[in-house]
């Protein structure tokens, strides 16, 4: 359930936010839930990831990832996905 961040809308005084959670589908707020002031839903820039994510979280996650090795082929690190080497040059 995502949590969504609302203004309390006044003439004047400063600025006061505060964060709720609602099904994705329920309609935003109006009011607030406890005073009855009119409040607004900030728009935010969705929080993609937390920092670099390890091996497990990647394959936990899903994905599958490759590192470069020094010979141009790449090794699968992460995952099941795929083949465990890569040779984009087509030679082995």
């Amino acid at each position: 359930m995502p949590t969504y961040v609302y203004r309390i809308i006044r003439p004047t005084g400063p600025e006061e936010l505060f964060e709720i959670r609602q099904p994705i589908t329920a309609p935003a707020l109006t009011v607030h839930p406890e005073t009855g002031e009119p409040v607004e839903r900030v728009i935010l820039p969705p929080q993609i990831g937390k920092g670099a994510q390890g091996n497990a979280e990647i394959a936990g996650a899903g994905f599958t990832k490759y590192k470069r090795m020094s010979d141009g082929t790449y090794e699968r690190q992460a995952g099941t996905g795929g083949p465990k080497h890569v040779n984009p040059h087509g030679n082995t």
